[in-house]
């Protein structure tokens, strides 16, 4: 699936405990997974002291699991996947930026870790494993079953509501990130570009042949 398709299909603007224990218990856990990383000089730039603290601190913090997190990047490829152009949700550190944004806002945890633990019991129930280790196909039959809000059966309300989630914190992280933004191609101020009034500019009142 293209990373273009997949975007268009999805959307960017959309928005039992004994079984799910057994199941994170899988091989997922010895899979590396992105983390958050420190801040560079760079970053640091123009910040008060305690932001650059506190921000070290969240740092320092793990709130995902191992296997959490491997659910993390499965689903932001699959929402933001590598295509000709530009890497993967993963290549961009979505993985990392979520990690580092449900420390900074607590509301999110509970949604998301949540959202995770649902998305295995499904999985479980459907294929009798857990998200990580289902196949591609039945990852994106899962991911179909609640990527559609106006066509999500009612008792997927929730899986709905935890991949609106998911989804939006995928776009953000990937579009204010390096390879996001050279994705859509924004610039940014460019000083010392300047070449003078576009041609059609200038044709457009007449002023084509106007010498300076």
């Amino acid at each position: 699936m293209k990373r273009r398709d997949s975007l268009k299909a999805i959307g960017l603007t959309a928005l039992s405990t004994g079984l799910l224990l057994d199941s994170c218990k899988s091989d997922t856990e010895n899979k590396q997974v992105p983390t958050a990383k420190q801040a560079t000089p760079e970053e640091t730039a123009g910040r008060e002291a305690f932001e650059i603290e506190r921000d070290k601190k969240l740092h320092e913090e793990t709130f995902f699991t191992k296997h959490e997190m491997a659910t993390i990047t499965v689903l932001g490829d699959i929402i933001i996947p590598k295509d000709e152009k530009s890497g993967s949700a993963s290549d961009a550190g979505v993985p990392a930026f979520i990690e580092f944004i449900v420390k900074d806002i607590p509301s999110h945890q509970v949604p998301m870790r949540g959202g995770l633990r649902w998305l295995d019991i499904q999985c479980n129930t459907r294929y009798g494993k857990p998200f990580v280790d289902c196949s591609q196909q039945q990852q994106l039959e899962m991911v179909t079953a609640i990527a559609y809000p106006q066509k999500a059966k009612p008792e997927m309300a929730s899986g709905v509501a935890f991949f609106n989630r998911m989804r939006d914190l995928t776009a953000t992280g990937f579009f204010t990130s390096k390879i996001g933004i050279e994705d859509i191609g924004y610039a940014g101020n460019t000083p010392n570009r300047w070449t003078g009034v576009p041609e059609d500019v200038l044709k457009q009142y007449g002023m084509e042949n106007v010498k300076v």
